[in-house]
Parts: C-alpha cells; structure tokens; sequence
C-alpha cells in the first residue's frame, strides 16, 4: 500500500470526480507540499495559462507527515498560477483541514476548470459531491464555514471558504479555514473565485497510513514532549507570533512608516507582550500542536468590541501598525478581522494602504482620488472604508485592489511599492537583517518571509545540524551559502508539511519521515530533495515569463534609514546575488540552472523536454 499519493481530481466545468494516484517516483523525489505540487502541475503551467482562468489548475496538497498528531504538522498547502504575479503560486495554512482531508482518504485535491454557477465540493470518505452555493455567494468564509457544516449535517467538517475578495478576484485574496488561518499570499482565494468555487468541505475518519506505526508513535509522543518545554515555544505560546516586535524594532527590522522610518516608540504598545497584557484572552492551536501561537483576545468596550475574537498575528500587527504609525492595539484586531471576512491577505493589503499613505502625503494622491478621504500617518480610521472598498473593487478600492505595482503605476510612481515580482513584501526590513534581501530577491513567489525565514538565524537561530553558524546580521560577504541551504530546508519543511514555528531538528524531522513513509534516508538526502523542489520552481518561473532582472528589491528598500537599530545600512544585494548563483549553480547572466545543475539535482526530465521541444520546431 502507498503511504502517500492519493490524489482526487475535480473537474468543475465537466462535473467529472476522479481518484488518481501520484507517481510513487515522484513522491520519493519531492515527498508531499509544495515540492510534490510544483512537479504535479509542471506540464500544466504554460504562459498561455491565464491565472484568472479556467485553465489554471488549483492544487490543494498536504505532506506525509500531516495529521499524523507530530510536532505542527497540521498544514497543507494550495499552489496554482499566482494572479498576483503571473508566476509560481504557494500559500501555506494551518489548522485542521489539511489533517481532515488525510483523514478522508486523499492526500491531495487538484481542482480544475470552471464551474457555471458558484459550488462548493463536500468531500468525505465514501466520494466528493459539487453542490450549490449560489446562496452562500457574498457572505463571509466565518457565516460559510456555519452554513456549510450544517447543510452537510456533520458539525466535525472543516470547511476552506472564500470571501468577497476572492468572489471578486482581486489578486491578493485569500482562504480561510477554522479559527482565522488563512492561505494568505499569492492570490488563491482569487484563483477560487475565478472558479466560482466558494468553499470546500473535507470530513473523514479513515486512519493516516504508517509505514512504522509502533516506532513512529513512540518518536512522536518524545518530540512533542520536548517541543512543549522548547523555549521558542514557550515565547510563541505566552506572546504568539508578535512576542519578538520589540527586539526586530530594536534592530530596526520592523518596517514603519511605509518602510521609510528607522525607529517608532510605539513598538512596545503593539507587541505581543502588550497584547498578553491587555486583550489576550486565551489561546489557540492547531491539529494537535502542542505550541498554540494563536491567539484569542477579548475586546470589553468600545468601538472594537468584541468577546473571544482572534487576535492580529505579527504580519498582521506591522502592516496595521508601525507600517501605518499607528499604535492602537484594538484598532489593528479590528483591521485584522475584516481582512479575514473580506478574505484579503493582510501582508499586502496593509503594505499597498502604506503606499496610498505615502503618495497621499507627497501629493500624488488627493481627496479627489480617495473620494474625500484623508490619509495622514497614524490615523487608521479610513482604513476600514479602503479595505472594505477593496474587496468590493469599488472607489479608490478598484485602484488598491491591483497591488503595490499597480497602484504604483497608476500615480507614476511604480518604483516607490515595496514589492518584488508582484508580491507585496512582509515585514521584516533586509536593512535590519541582511539575509532577507536573498530571501526576498529570489524566492519563487515573490517577496516572502516563508521560503526562508532566514532573519531567525540572523536573530541567533543557527543551526548545527545543517551547518548554518550564528551569521552578524549586517554580514553580506559568504552569507548566500547558508541562505542556500535554508531554503532548501524550509522547501523540505513545506513538502514534509512542517510548520515553521516547531522548533524541530532537522534529524528528527527525518526520522518521523523515515517511520511514516519507511525510507531510510539520511539528511543530505532530505536536503537534496529541497533543492530538487527550489530549483524546479525557478525553472516553472522562467518557462512562465521570470527573468534574471527581476531578482532585485524595490528602490524604498536601497536607501539608508537615518535612525533606528539598521541606520546607513543597506544590503550589497548584486555581490550577494552573485555569491547566490555561484552557489546554486545557476547561469550569472541568465540566472537559470545550468544543464550540470539540473542533471545533478535530478530534474534531467526538464532537459529532455527541452531537447524534444527543440527537435519539434527544427523538425
């Protein structure tokens, strides 16, 4: 019996339901996540494909490891052609419903074409039925996931949903499932909605198939033992994500004031600390995590009240916060809240507010083109009215939903959004920690903290077991080796599915791997497939129009701040880029693995096909 590789396949236009099995060559090549994905949908991601329709294929994909109550491996991860950039689409979720479609007996759900009215799929153990949702169109994925669980009579489903945003495929939506976790970047919510595909239920009680149950459980119960006296996961369980804001504004990492401000005093009345202190109220957690970095607050009076509500997360926090100088705690929860029900990524949605913010200061912007709003640094009150417009795509909100590029473009102003390849940039300035100027530069989905979260280790989260020594922050020169290898580890996380904030070394991630799939595999074999994924994302970016230019960072982030922890730094990104490449085995002219590096990481398939497609046009 296979351990991994179910794969139910929906077609939406069609009606079709079809189970399949994905190849147990690939599976050992690329494993689960967001590795396995990029080879599933490799011969269907095309230039001719457009993102926003039917066409796209829409890949929801889960690991080996998922549900199997390990150490937060509660995720799975949703990959298509990103309406955001036109490249390589990845958004990583938490939660329960990656464990509950395991449970229901697939390991993956490969959604194509387009359905003529808006559905939702109901998928359990005994099939998959397409149903209506005309009825649930314009309602918020909280009210979906209700109704849903309720028409399909099983209180226990879990249900991924769409909101407005996604309904209206502005290019940053999301999907939400659960208590607020999202698959937030890239636009798959769009991709959703482009599908007239509104939620999708998943319930199941079949058993997760281990190779070596008896060895896997009792590895299990040790690992998460000692994650739970781990300190990183006493930090993200007493503050969640936001308990080190004061430290990144210490070093000057945390953007404000559209990354054009070195440092704020108004760090500490948003951190995750003043949150414990004020409105946390209790806390959350994923399938079987035993971390539980959510957070549950509770709001008494005023204009943001509200009782057991989810509280902001880090991201959610800078973009509402010092990215907008303000320092209202409530407020940001508030802003937070309505991102999630309009289903837009707070990432991006604050980081393009930040860029109306600064044109409207400049004068690029006026009353006139808000519809009489006024921005001014600090004052969030109009936020609520932008963000509800964006969703709608209405007013000034039609301008924002096209992203920090477009909304650049439309005031000629393009070089001043903080983005790279379309993807807005999250909150952690590479002037305050160096190493995320590569992370950004050349992850395949745009700026993202999420293919390596490399400022860890430039915080003091080195590694042994990979190699990754304590590296000075502002350290340019020799960085890009280890840059290098964390991302393949982070690839390997996202394909185990592993979450990040699991402080689990690697061998005994490798070990847990071992005993479900029964492999015997050493580290250096689970690094190579990390690089196997990486760098077949790089080749799927080049096919769909990615050039060697567009490893870069936006302008904003090449000038010197004048104060704070990274003041008069900035990275020497084409030096490191260069030491990148030389690393990687990647052409320092076209920026594309050499035909040695693609043999060598076992992706000769790629060059066969290009030979093939060579002799055909010759022919």
């Amino acid at each position: 019996m296979e351990r991994f590789g179910r794969l139910l396949r929906v077609n939406l236009s069609t009606g079709h339901i079809a189970r399949e099995e994905i190849p147990a060559s690939w599976v050992e090549q690329f494993i689960g996540g967001s590795a396995l994905a990029a080879r599933l949908l490799w011969e269907r991601l095309r230039p001719e494909v457009d993102p926003l329709g039917p066409g796209n294929p829409l890949l929801f994909i889960t690991g080996p490891l998922t549900g199997t109550a390990g150490p937060a491996v509660g995720r799975f991860t949703v990959c298509a052609r990103s309406p955001a950039t036109g490249l390589w689409g990845e958004s990583n979720c938490g939660g329960f419903w990656g464990p509950e479609l395991r449970f229901a007996g697939y390991d993956a759900l490969l959604v194509e074409g387009r359905a003529p009215e808006p559905v939702y799929l109901w998928v359990h153990s005994e099939g998959a039925e397409i149903r209506s949702a005309s009825h649930l169109w314009g309602r918020d994925p909280y009210a979906v996931q209700a109704i849903v669980r309720e028409e399909v009579r099983d209180p226990l489903a879990r249900v991924a949903a769409i909101g407005l945003a996604g309904e209206n495929q502005v290019p940053f939506a999301l999907i939400l499932c659960d208590h607020g976790r999202v698959a937030g970047r890239t636009g798959m919510g769009a991709v959703m909605g482009s599908k007239n595909l509104k939620a999708i239920a998943v319930r199941g009680m079949q058993p997760i198939p281990l190779a070596r149950p008896e060895a896997f459980q009792t590895l299990r119960a040790q690992v998460n033992r000692a994650l739970r006296e781990d300190n990183l996961t006493r930090v993200f369980r007493e503050t969640g994500t936001a308990g080190a804001a004061e430290y990144f504004e210490l070093l000057g990492s945390m953007p404000k004031r559209y990354y054009g401000q070195g440092a704020w005093e108004g760090a500490s009345k948003v951190s995750g600390a003043a949150m414990a202190e004020t409105i946390l109220s209790g806390v959350s957690a994923c399938h079987a995590c035993v971390i539980a970095c959510g957070r549950v607050v509770t709001i008494p009076e005023g204009p943001y009240a509200r009782t057991k509500a989810k509280g902001p997360e880090y991201e959610t926090i800078a973009a509402f916060g010092p990215n907008l100088l303000n320092d209202d705690l409530q407020a940001i929860t508030h802003l937070g809240d309505l991102c999630d029900r309009y289903g837009l990524d707070s990432i991006s949605m604050g980081n393009v507010l930040g860029l109306a913010y600064l044109l409207f200061e400049r004068g690029q912007i006026t009353e006139r083109e808000t519809g009489g709003l006024i921005l001014r640094w600090g004052d969030v009150r109009p936020v609520e009215t932008l963000i509800a417009q964006t969703a709608r795509r209405e007013g000034f909100g039609a301008l924002l939903a096209q992203g920090a590029r477009g909304l650049g473009r439309a005031f000629g102003a393009e070089d001043l959004a903080v983005e790279v390849k379309g993807l807005e940039v999250p909150y952690h300035d590479p002037r305050g920690v160096a190493g995320m100027a590569l992370s950004y530069a050349t992850s395949p989905r745009g700026a993202c903290h999420n293919q390596s979260d490399f400022f860890m280790v430039e915080l003091g989260q080195s590694n042994e077991e990979l190699g990754i020594p304590y590296l000075d922050r502002h350290q340019s020169e020799g960085k890009a080796r280890y840059v290098a290898i964390h991302q393949d580890w982070r690839t390997a996380c996202n394909s185990l599915v592993l979450c990040y904030f699991a402080n689990v070394p690697p061998s005994t991630a490798l070990a847990l791997l071992n005993a479900a799939m029964g492999w015997d595999w050493d580290l250096a074999t689970l690094l190579q497939v990390g690089e196997r994924g990486w760098q077949l994302k790089r080749m799927i970016n080049s096919r769909l129009g990615a050039a060697r230019a567009d490893d870069r960072l936006p302008r904003r982030l090449l000038e010197p701040l004048a104060d704070g922890g990274a003041a008069g730094f900035v990275p020497d990104l084409e030096a490191m880029l260069r030491e990148y490449y030389e690393v990687r085995g990647w052409d320092l002219t076209t920026g594309l693995p050499t035909p040695e590096t693609l043999q060598r990481t076992g992706l000769a398939f790629i060059l066969e096909e290009g030979r093939s497609s060579l002799h055909r046009t010759t022919s």
